[in-house]
């Protein structure tokens, strides 16, 4: 079974439920959670770029002082006062140098001979402990850092890092004629040099810049020898002071992504003793070797305190939304439901005998709308199909004791007089609800607009449908009560085609048994009649022949033929149109009656279907004849004889 047939398969109930809670279970939730992803994904994204943007500014702040570094060593080997004191024998040039050194805030100088091949430029440069003899014994004091064990660093039998990390400028002084005549060396010490990398931290967070700070919220940055910090503002895990985390290391995957790929690392990262959005930065020596990392970064926890709270805030503001609409839907569908349920209830109460059952009161609310104004319709035609049977039961019982020896003809005469009265009347009483009905579905398709109602369209259709079909049934009960009043619009039709469209129409009942259809559609001349009439003629000997192959077991044979009736040795101008089926046959006595009124053979049936049949085809000129079909399959054939148009 597919979703649709399945859907329209249930109650009124179900379908008003389940379209009122499923885009509230389904659609809300599935919002819900693609909001709070998007929202998580956002200001983590929001939080790496602002990461992105710190390692920028502090990459840019320590190039500047390289930079600087470069500017005043050259300055120092280009000056005067250093030609000057290098051209004077007993000069204390040293002493220039350190006073120079100290004003432009280097921490190391020296003066080299050119016999010591040098390159010049400046960069930042890793000195191992033989290349350290340009530091003061003060300096080298700095250098070694104690390596201390570190959650997720990669394994190392190093205890202590000795080698000093430097930012270095090398210099040519050159005379007056230009001769180069020394090297000067000269930079700055990065191990343990809180000062630069605090002052990094204070450029890139000032005070003020970073939120939550109530909450803990506190920006970090770190220079790395390889992996090991040899100058950073993070404090020791454990520590009750200031001590800081110089000597713990990296993580191995940061390592290697940094350090051996020489990519730029922007994630979360286990800083030390926390979790941190960071940013890492490779640092190059001259020859172009990732020697270091440079890094900034910010404490997750007050971020993710905050994102945590605003994402439930979020969650919690959907699920009360969606509470209280599904409340004040399922509020709503319940007055549409109920009040189809209890008119439902009222037509088994009468289909079961209790022709005085009623809809009665409905609630305030629904007694307001069309589905009210619809039960009050069902009341009153209720009442007068009431008044009309008991008038009819009354006058049957009357006719019955007075002409108990009347013949069998006039019984039945004065029958068709009633239902005929009776029929008419239903019919005007059925149409004004009908009307309401059409009226009111229209409306709804506007107000639902084209999306909402693209997604019930099937059952819309099948509303639309069932309406045709009524104001149909409506017309041919007027047309029973008074058939010269009501013609039929005459077309020209194939009736070929005609009858496989009733095929779909008890496309149902064939469908739930094993009975084969055969088809010999030969006629190549179209017939004049009304199109509704002669599908009703069909349908009804299709439905026929199908309960007649039910009854005698599962199974059967449906065979249909149109033919022009020259083709079977008949007159020229006529078109037939046979339905033969396999069942048992027609009996003899049934054969002489089967077109009068109330003959019938089944207990559910009135009789009428033949007898209306008969009448709208000899309305055009044509007829019906019954008879057995010869040969071992047996069964019966209705063969129709309508009036052959021209061929176009």
């Amino acid at each position: 079974m597919n979703l649709a047939g399945w859907f329209a398969g249930l109650p009124i109930r179900h379908k008003l439920l389940a379209l009122t809670l499923l885009p509230l279970l389904g659609v809300l939730p599935l919002l819900g959670a693609g909001l709070l992803w998007w929202g998580n994904e956002a200001l983590d994204g929001l939080l790496r770029t602002k990461v992105r943007a710190d390692l920028a500014v502090a990459h840019g702040y320590f190039e500047r002082v390289l930079s600087e570094v470069g500017a005043s060593t050259a300055g120092i080997a280009e000056s005067h006062a250093l030609a000057q004191a290098l051209a004077t024998p007993g000069s204390d040039v040293d002493g220039l140098l350190h006073d120079r050194a100290r004003r432009e805030k280097l921490d190391f100088i020296r003066l080299l001979p050119t016999a010591v091949p040098m390159t010049e430029g400046t960069a930042v440069e890793v000195l191992d402990a033989e290349q350290q003899g340009l530091l003061p014994p003060t300096l080298r004091e700095r250098v070694p850092v104690p390596l201390l064990d570190t959650r997720n660093a990669a394994p190392s039998a190093r205890r202590v890092e000795e080698r000093a990390m430097v930012l270095l400028s090398t210099r040519a002084v050159r005379d007056a004629r230009g001769n180069t005549t020394h090297h000067l060396q000269a930079g700055v010490l990065l191990n343990r040099n809180l000062p630069f990398i605090d002052h990094i931290n204070q450029i890139v967070y000032p005070e003020g810049s970073l939120p939550f700070t109530a909450w803990g919220s506190r920006g970090t940055a770190t220079l790395f020898l390889d992996d090991v910090r040899i100058s950073t503002n993070v404090r020791l895990f454990g520590s009750v002071g200031e001590e800081r985390a110089i000597g713990t290391r990296v993580s191995q995957s940061v390592r290697d992504a940094v350090l051996g790929q020489g990519i730029t690392w922007l994630d979360r990262a286990f800083v030390v003793n926390d979790w941190y959005v960071s940013g890492y930065q490779p640092l190059d020596d001259a020859t172009g070797r990732h020697v270091g990392m440079l890094y900034v970064g910010v404490l997750e926890r007050p971020f993710t305190l905050l994102k945590w709270s605003a994402l439930a805030s979020i969650g919690v503001l959907f699920f009360a939304v969606m509470a209280i609409a599904a409340v004040v839907s399922l509020r709503w569908a319940r007055a549409i439901f109920g009040p189809l349920e209890q008119m439902e209830a009222t037509m088994q109460r009468v289909e079961g005998g209790a022709l005085d059952a009623r809809v009665g009161e409905l609630g305030a609310a629904a007694a307001r709308d069309e589905i009210g104004r619809l039960a009050g319709h069902l009341d009153r035609l209720l009442h007068a199909i009431e008044g009309h049977t008991r008038e009819l039961d009354a006058k049957v019982a009357e006719r019955t004791a007075a002409l108990e020896t009347a013949q069998q003809q006039l019984v039945q005469s004065e029958k068709l007089a009633t239902v005929g009265q009776l029929t008419a009347s239903i019919a005007h009483e059925v149409n004004n609800p009908i009307a309401v009905i059409q009226g009111n579905l229209d409306l709804l398709r506007e107000l639902l607009g084209p999306e909402a109602t693209a997604r019930v369209a099937p059952e819309l259709k099948l509303v639309d449908e069932q309406i045709r079909r009524m104001r149909l049934i409506v017309t041919q009960l007027l047309q029973f009560a008074r058939p010269t009043e009501f013609a039929g619009y005459v077309e020209t039709l194939e009736p070929a085609r005609v009858l496989e469209d009733c095929l779909v129409l008890v496309g149902h009942l064939l469908a739930r048994t094993r009975i084969e259809l055969r088809r010999d559609l030969q006629a190549t001349r179209p017939v004049a009649i009304n199109r509704q009439e002669l599908q009703q003629v069909l349908v009804n000997l299709l439905v026929n022949a199908i309960h007649a192959m039910e009854a005698a077991g599962d199974g059967g044979t449906l065979q249909l033929a149109v033919r022009d009736a020259a083709a079977a040795g008949g007159s020229g101008d006529t078109v037939e149109i046979a339905i033969a089926d396999s069942g048992p046959g027609l009996a003899p006595e049934l054969l002489a009656q089967l077109f009068q009124p109330f003959v019938t053979r089944k207990r559910e049936g009135t009789g009428l279907g033949l007898w209306i049949s008969r009448g709208i085809v000899e309305r055009y000129g044509g007829d019906i004849v019954a008879a057995n079909r010869p040969g071992p399959e047996g069964g019966a054939v209705f063969t129709v004889r309508l009036k052959a148009e021209n061929a176009a």
